[in-house]
Order: structure tokens, then C-alpha cells, then sequence
């Protein structure tokens, strides 16, 4: 197959690219970042990266044309990005899939778009189910940008297959391993990867009751390769995860024991850390019937046995 992936060289697509070319299939990534984590594969004659935007419409319209398969990865994604810069994250997200879904409606190419559980919100419903309603706060706070803005791609797409264009949409479970992030920023992994490394305090925020399940990436490229290639998977809406329910406060003292680190906990207060335009979310579990039964995948991997080669990744240098 020749598959094209938007957002390939970032941590997710970085390693669905992987996936691909070891299953022997053609893979040409669209994205603008230069701080590739595909490095490995350039001299493939296998792989292609071109570096450019899904804003470049002419650009992505020959690539979707010549591809089987489309991956829409790439988004504006990281906490500070909701607080700081809510026009980039809306514009990026939501237009930026509108590009893609028009390039593949018009040449009738099968698309998986990458979309978040934090399209749930704060519903108090646990766990999420594919179908379940959206709980989100005012508009005028920015912490709900991202959500609403993965939510409008959702719909989008949807909008398309009833069009007749084939859509799979999957909705990641914090997703962590080699290559995520850099240090110091974005997912709660990397914030704590950094202090814990460095043997700094680990900034719990609030009491660290807070739960989330952590999906070790293998385990989401198994799915997300299935979510492409299953027949089954067309029109469906799928959460990607694993159901092993963990509080912060627990993920950082496995981090650090994890690490061997000699890290304390302290703990911070939430608006000190990301102002009053933030609110956090108590519980994040997901439903996994259909990710199970229908793209035939369970998490395998726990999330001590994750940490250790992610870790290990970071510790070799990688990420600063």
C-alpha cells in the first residue's frame, strides 16, 4: 500500500511510519516540523517526507491523490498550546482536517483521523463511551478549545461519510513512549520526565487524585494499523487505550521509581501553574468494547513496563 501520513514526523505518526514501512508498505509523511523523529528512515526508498503544511492545498491534493491510505495526524496538541495560543490550535485543527477531508473526498481516499478523549470534557460518566455526550466548560475559557476543536474535525468527518467517503476516526487515551514530546512540556509524562531525570521535585497539581489511563504507544499503533486496514472499522469511532485507571500521584511515584531517581513529590497548586483559564478533569477512562472486539486489540503492555524504555529514551539525550 502507499500510505500518507499528515503529522508523520511527530511522536504518533513517527511511529505508525514505522509500523508501515515494516509491514513492507510505501509511506510518505506531510509535515512541518524539522525536529524529525523519523531520521532512521530517510534513506528508504520506501519513505518520502516532505515538508510542508496541510495548508499548502496543492501540495496535499497530489499526495493524497497518489496515496491508498490517509493518516491525519497532524493537530496542535499540549496544554500550554490551549492556554497560550487558542486561535492556532482552532485554526490548525479544525481547517487543517477540513483540507484533508476535501483532497480525499475528491479522490475517494479511506481517511483515519487522530482525534483525543479530551472530546469527553468533564463528563462524570465512567467510563467514556464512544457515544457518550460532551460535558464541557464556558467558551470563554481556552482549557476547552482543543477539545471543541477535535470534536469539529470529529464532525467533519462524519459530515464526509455520509457523503460516501470512507472515515475512521480514533480517540487517543494519553498515549506515552520513546520519542513523545520534549522535556519540561506538554503531556504530564514529559513535565515529569524532566524533574525526575534532573532528581528535581515532581509538581503534583492539586492533591494528585486526578486519574488517567496511560497507553503504552505500541500498543496504540497496533490499533490505530488495525483502524486503517479493517474493513470493519469504516464509519466507526473508536477509543484508543487502556483501562488501567492510575491517580498522578501514583504515575509520579512510578516515574520515579521507574527512573531511580531521587525526585521528591510536592505539590502545586493548579492555577499557578497554568493560570485561572484552565480546569482539570477528575476522571479520564475509557470504554474499550470496540477497540477490543472489532479491531481485535487489547493493551498489552503495563505502565511500569512502558516507562522503562521511555525513560531509557530520554536519558539518552533525546527530547531536550
Amino acid at each position: 500500500m502507499k500510505v500518507l501520513i499528515t503529522g508523520g514526523a511527530g511522536f504518533l505518526g513517527s511511529h505508525l511510519t514505522d509500523a508501515f514501512l515494516a509491514r513492507g508498505d510505501e509511506v510518505t509523511i506531510l509535515d512541518v516540523i524539522g525536529d524529525l523523529k523519523i531520521r532512521q528512515h530517510l534513506g528508504n526508498p520506501r519513505f518520502q517526507y516532505v515538508r510542508e503544511s496541510v495548508f499548502n492545498t496543492e501540495i496535499l491534493d497530489g499526495l493524497v491523490m497518489r496515496a491508498d491510505l490517509v493518516y491525519h495526524m497532524a493537530a496542535v496538541v499540549g496544554v500550554e498550546h490551549y492556554v497560550a495560543d487558542p486561535y492556532e490550535v482552532l485554526n490548525v485543527n479544525i481547517n487543517g482536517t477540513q483540507n484533508v477531508l476535501k483532497a480525499a473526498y475528491k479522490h475517494n481516499r479511506k481517511v483515519v483521523m487522530a482525534s483525543t478523549s479530551e472530546v469527553y470534557g468533564r463528563n462524570p460518566k465512567i467510563p467514556f463511551s464512544e457515544d457518550d455526550a460532551r460535558v464541557l466548560g464556558s467558551t470563554r475559557v481556552d482549557r476547552w478549545c482543543y477539545s471543541t476543536s477535535k470534536a469539529a474535525a470529529e464532525h467533519f468527518c462524519f459530515a464526509y461519510h455520509r457523503l460516501g467517503l470512507p472515515v475512521v476516526v480514533v480517540r487517543y487515551f494519553n498515549v506515552y513512549g520513546p520519542r513523545l514530546d520534549k522535556l519540561d512540556v506538554g503531556r504530564v509524562i514529559t513535565v515529569f520526565m524532566g524533574q525526575v531525570l534532573r532528581g528535581d521535585p515532581v509538581t503534583v497539581i492539586g492533591d494528585g487524585k486526578q486519574t488517567r489511563c496511560f497507553t503504552y504507544v505500541e500498543d496504540a499503533i497496533r490499533a490505530t494499523v488495525a483502524a486503517g486496514l479493517d474493513p470493519r472499522a469504516v464509519g466507526g469511532l473508536f477509543n484508543i487505550g487502556n483501562d488501567r485507571e492510575f491517580s498522578i500521584l501514583e504515575l509520579a511515584e512510578t516515574m520515579i521509581r521507574a527512573a531511580g531517581s531521587s525526585s521528591r513529590i510536592t505539590f502545586v497548586k493548579q492555577e499557578n501553574v497554568y493560570g485561572e483559564s484552565y480546569e482539570d478533569v477528575p476522571r479520564r477512562v475509557p470504554a474499550l468494547a470496540r477497540m477490543h472486539e472489532i479491531l481485535g486489540v487489547r493493551a498489552e503492555t503495563s505502565l511500569e513496563d512502558g516507562l522503562r524504555p521511555t525513560i531509557e529514551w530520554f536519558r539518552a539525550g533525546n527530547g531536550r
